[in-house]
């Protein structure tokens, strides 16, 4: 099935849902039916021709085809089985019980009374920005269902009681009445037929083949049938929350989620890891972060996340809906909240302190060959650094560049605006240090901003989003003293819309197949591909991965990337947003779509086309 049709199946399931929502559940119980009625109808298949063959083989009538007959039956019998009871890993993290924490389950159980929800059979803690309720099925496909629920140890520090509440009512949602009961259901029967589909692939007998080629024929079509359910209910479990606690209570965890989340990534974590430049040993995040998340985060910050996320729209992706839909379905608006001033780690008990000691020595340890490989890598950045500034009487533009971004790595509040002058005293249009300069010019200095992007402008094509996106964002800050230029924000609004355009046709290119057309071997420095190593080392699922530059028709002079990676025993559902995590995080010097190796490209494909692998190390 290819993307197109299954686009076009999600939008007639969406249609089909809007305009009579009792007949399209129909529809989706139906389809999951055939899925049913293949499995046991394989097993039946299976039973009557073991009890043909069987007995026939016992009676002396022993001939080629029957013994063969009778393992391919076996062999349909054993697929069959392992459909109806497919086997789930149990959740990561650490189990919390009633006794450790009184409080938490005491909120839980008024939350399930509430909303008559079933029982959660565990509660787990884990280190992740994050809460979700996960229903595996119990005996497969035969029904059953345990209900766990898993609370990231960082949300509980940043969100108060109330809004936390919220979340976990939204996560309790989805269980919620019949229509949870049949969304639920829905979910386990799509979990079992993700995970059959994974574990048939490496099986290469006659009754798996068979077995494959149904599934291959059925889950893209089972996941787009069901994809409006899916989001529906993501709506429906907003509206519980915010129906229990309140709608604003509700749209506000939403954005200090979203934006305590931005700045987990893009500031905390990238600051803890540049304290390796001068600790040889791993430090546990967890006491760090407990304070900084209770702080307010930084309003220019904060500002440019929420219209980052804000910007982004709800697409086939992921099920669910952009912040702006979700916020507008509670019958709010997005704007900043006013931040949680204490967190809850209350609903811990006693036990709080001694889970952020676990968890602190279980990132060390976790993280202790990343960090030793960060640590020497981060020396070398200081040794070239040394060395360019020795030079730098006589470097030229791109090392006077290179020099300020690697100042930037080991601190990114580096006063880096002489450099950057410096480069352009050298080369007066040199794109690089044009952009440079204009992230370092104050937030005040409006016109020198805006000179310098329009300089950046005139440049050349490849940088022209950036400008106009930058531009356009100056132009919609409110500042003290600056009167609202009209004029301007048109003109640069106009530019940003032409250059989107231009960025569309490229990204496009980039995604063409055959993948391996218009490559070649990476042009990354050995620090920049230092860097990229660094980072594929802290994402554990990546056991190799390869890297190539692609050249593009709309911007022949643009370093752009495909990177593939090989990440065993993971589901494509987390495949694939794992690789959309690596494009938005990557440090490369251009844009880069992430693969994995699958069905295509394939494990050997990538080998013979994306040359030899970047990662691991060679010599690690």
């Amino acid at each position: 099935m290819d993307q197109a049709d299954f686009v076009h199946m999600v939008r007639m399931s969406e249609q089909a849902s809007a305009q009579d929502s009792r007949a399209y559940r129909r529809s989706v119980a139906a389809f999951a039916a055939l899925g049913y009625a293949w499995v046991m109808g394989c097993l039946v298949l299976a039973g009557g021709l073991i009890a043909w063959l069987l007995p026939q083989l016992l009676h002396g009538r022993f001939r080629f085809g029957l013994l063969w007959g009778l393992v391919a039956a076996l062999g349909l019998l054993w697929a069959s089985l392992r459909a109806l009871w497919v086997r789930f890993d149990a959740p990561e993290g650490v189990a919390v019980t009633a006794r450790e924490a009184p409080a938490l389950f005491e909120a839980l159980e008024r939350i399930r009374k509430k909303i008559r929800g079933p029982a959660i059979h565990a509660v787990y803690l884990d280190g992740e920005f994050n809460a979700s309720i996960r229903q595996t099925p119990r005996w497969g496909l035969l029904g059953g269902a345990v209900n766990t629920l898993t609370i990231g140890l960082p949300l509980l520090m940043a969100l108060d009681r109330q809004r936390l509440l919220a979340v976990l009512t939204h996560e309790y949602g989805h269980l919620r009445g019949d229509h949870g009961r049949f969304a639920a259901w829905i979910y386990r029967t799509r979990l079992s037929w993700l995970r059959l589909h994974d574990s048939l692939r490496q099986d290469e007998s006659v009754a798996s083949a068979a077995t494959q080629a149904f599934l291959n024929w059925y889950f893209p079509r089972f996941a787009a049938k069901t994809f409006a359910l899916a989001r529906q209910d993501e709506y429906e479990a907003d509206g519980i929350a915010g129906r229990l606690l309140g709608a604003e209570v509700a749209a506000a965890a939403l954005v200090e989620i979203e934006v305590k989340g931005a700045w987990l990534q893009q500031r905390f974590w990238a600051g803890h890891w540049r304290t390796a430049a001068t600790a040889a040993l791993p430090a546990g995040p967890f006491q760090a972060m407990r304070v900084q998340l209770t702080e307010a985060p930084e309003a220019g910050f904060a500002r440019e996340a929420l219209r980052q996320a804000l910007a982004r729209v709800s697409n086939l992706a992921d099920t669910h809906p952009s912040l702006r839909d979700r916020v507008a379905s509670l019958g709010g608006q997005a704007v900043l909240p006013e931040w949680s001033r204490r967190g809850c780690l209350s609903l811990l008990g006693d036990g709080a302190e001694r889970w952020m000691g676990h968890f602190d020595k279980q990132w060390c340890k976790d993280n202790a060959n990343g960090w030793k490989q960060h640590h020497a890598w981060l020396g070398r950045v200081r040794e070239r650094v040394q060395a360019l500034k020795v030079a730098r009487a006589t470097s030229n533009a791109n090392e006077l560049v290179e020099e300020a971004s690697l100042r930037r790595l080991l601190d990114p509040n580096a006063d880096l605006r002489p450099l950057y002058e410096q480069a352009l005293q050298r080369s007066a249009e040199h794109p690089a240090a044009l952009q440079g300069l204009a992230q370092t010019l104050a937030d005040g200095d409006r016109a020198a901003r805006l000179q310098a992007l329009q300089r950046l402008w005139d440049a050349g094509q490849d940088y022209r989003w950036w400008a106009a996106r930058h531009a356009v964002e100056e132009l919609e800050t409110s500042r003290p003293g600056l009167v609202h230029d009209a004029a301007a924000l048109k003109l640069w609004r106009e530019r940003r819309k032409q250059a989107e355009e231009g960025e569309e046709r490229a990204w496009e290119e980039l995604r063409q197949t055959p993948y391996f057309s218009q490559v070649g071997r990476h042009d990354l420095s050995s620090f920049e591909l230092g860097e990229v190593q660094a980072e594929l080392t802290r994402c554990k699922p990546v056991v190799r991965a390869w890297l190539v530059c692609k050249m593009l028709r709309e911007f022949p002079r643009r370093r752009a990337y495909l990177a593939f990676v090989e990440l065993p025993g993971m589901s494509d559902e987390d495949r694939f947003e794992l690789c959309r995590w690596l494009e938005g995080n990557l440090s490369l010097p251009g844009p880069v779509l992430v693969l994995w190796a699958g069905e295509s490209p394939t494990l050997e494909e990538i080998r013979r086309g994306a040359f030899e692998p970047i990662y691991p190390l060679l010599n690690a």
